[in-house]
């Protein structure tokens, strides 16, 4: 008899029962071993799981810990998965690879500072999570959850991806941390870390019915972490709950964040979901799939304004077309001349020292490295072709930044509001990555169509992370429980 539901108890309820002495560390890790073997092996969330033996021992001493009195955060003891782009030690047995061939092998002597600040925490790094290769700066158009070292992630909730399905279809799992919401979805842990770019935490987490933070842009130590870009990029949690977000918002950032239960301070504005929706070249829709989307997401804004929450709906915001087109040379120039070399400086030993070589690796590689669908590099070979000088693309992020922190502020000023709010399927999370403001998730609903869950993206000004928090809080005691795979089926 299971000691608890993988699929529906989160972190906060595990450490009330590991408070008093209900549980151990180690009866709640193997309770997850459990159901990642019911279930890896049809989902492939998971790259490089940690050495069992290992977690075992370190689930012990964390159990000592308690039982001498030494509580190290609101989540000892607790299990979490890392994307594969968080360096972690080679001594604990998991591989870095960002999902590319050309960093197998490669080993680190420290860990990031995001996974040592967990560790120290005392969480239990379960795994690493599969991702699309490199958050996709390898090639246009591939499948997110996909890539050549990892294969290609599941959804729990729709299974097979459908033939020719596009990169943000209904099937699709959506977004390169796939893995780290799958795994979450799934219940092979309670939390996961995932990193965004445009959209890489906000796709899979509402695709998989998850509460998940992107934290401002910036204010993180992202030593010893893959990122595509410095511009654009957060790290941050996923989870069942929103108060696992926030007790694990409040771990990475250094932060408490109130915990209050009301809706004093809040003003929320809604997008309309017939404009601000998924376009067609990436998400096809079926027949009533369009519809229900929006229904649902009216009758959460019914539900939330008979439940006190202060709201506007709709409220007007300028597409993301209004931005400079400039989005794809900052990611180049970063990606080829900060984010590689400060990922390969994590490790004391590696096969690749720069965008080049890795070309040059999946080249003399391809079987492996470029397996069919997906044979082309041509993401990486713009990045390693990037001619423009750091003036001339530091130019393009302030008039980038400029023109977005406008828009959004605009709609935040004319509307008096302080979260913008759309569905999770929209080009919301552009205005917001370009802005370098904090995003989060909520799940709306299920689709009829295929089961796969559908969610809100939610915006607040830069470094407004409580607020996003205490809406998720009160908006997850009015709305309905978030949809769980039937793996019955």
């Amino acid at each position: 008899m299971p000691l608890f539901n993988v699929l529906t108890t989160n972190a906060v309820d595990l450490q009330q029962l590991l408070n008093k002495n209900q549980i151990t560390s180690t009866q709640v890790i193997q309770e997850y071993f459990a159901q990642i073997d019911r279930h890896e092996p049809t989902l492939n969330a998971l790259i490089s799981p940690a050495p069992r033996a290992k977690v075992l021992e370190i689930a012990t001493a964390l159990d000592e810990e308690r039982q001498n009195g030494h509580i190290r955060s609101p989540f000892h003891g607790i299990p979490i998965i890392l994307k594969d782009s968080f360096v972690t030690a080679s001594e604990l047995g998991m591989s870095t690879t960002a999902g590319s061939y050309a960093f197998v092998g490669a080993k680190a002597s420290r860990n990031g500072a995001i996974t040592q600040r967990l560790i120290d925490a005392g969480l239990i790094i379960l795994g690493k999570a599969n991702m699309t290769e490199f958050a996709g700066m390898k090639m246009t158009m591939m499948m997110p959850g996909w890539s050549a070292h990892g294969g290609q992630t599941l959804s729990p909730y729709v299974g097979r991806i459908e033939d020719n399905e596009k990169i943000l279809g209904h099937s699709a799992p959506g977004g390169s941390s796939t893995g780290s919401a799958v795994a979450v979805a799934a219940g092979f842990s309670p939390l996961a870390m995932a990193t965004e770019t445009i959209g890489s935490i906000v796709t899979p987490a509402t695709r998989a019915g998850l509460y998940a933070l992107k934290p401002t842009t910036g204010i993180q130590d992202t030593t010893g972490l893959y990122t595509m870009t410095e511009f654009f990029d957060s790290p941050g949690p996923m989870a069942k709950s929103a108060a696992d977000v926030r007790v694990l918002a409040e771990i990475l950032l250094g932060r408490r964040f109130a915990q209050l239960d009301s809706w004093d301070g809040l003003s929320v504005g809604f997008l309309d979901p017939r404009i601000w929706k998924m376009a067609p070249d990436f998400c096809t829709q079926f027949e009533g799939t369009a519809e229900q989307m929006v229904e649902e997401y009216e009758e959460t804004v019914s539900a939330l304004r008979k439940g006190g929450c202060p709201l506007k709906y709709p409220v007007q915001c300028k597409d993301p077309s209004a931005l400079p087109n400039t989005i794809l040379p900052i990611a180049y120039w970063d990606f080829k001349n900060i984010c590689i070399p400060q990922f390969i400086r994590s490790f004391d030993e590696c096969a690749v020292t720069s965008v080049a070589e890795i070309v040059r690796f999946n080249k003399e590689n391809h079987a492996i490295a470029l397996p069919a669908p997906f044979t082309e590099q041509n993401d990486l070979e713009g990045a390693m072709n990037s001619t423009d000088e750091k003036e001339q693309i530091n130019k393009l992020k302030e008039n980038l930044r400029r023109t977005a922190t406008e828009i959004l502020d605009n709609v935040f000023d004319q509307e008096d509001i302080n979260i913008l709010a759309a569905p999770g399927d929209s080009p919301l999370c552009v205005h917001a990555a370009a802005a370098g403001y904090p995003v989060a998730t909520v799940p709306v609903g299920q689709l009829l169509y295929n089961d796969r869950p559908f969610g809100l993206c939610l915006v607040a000004r830069a470094d407004e992370e409580e607020t996003l928090l205490q809406f998720m809080a009160l908006y997850e005691k009015i709305a309905k429980p978030r949809p769980i795979p039937n793996f019955d089926t």
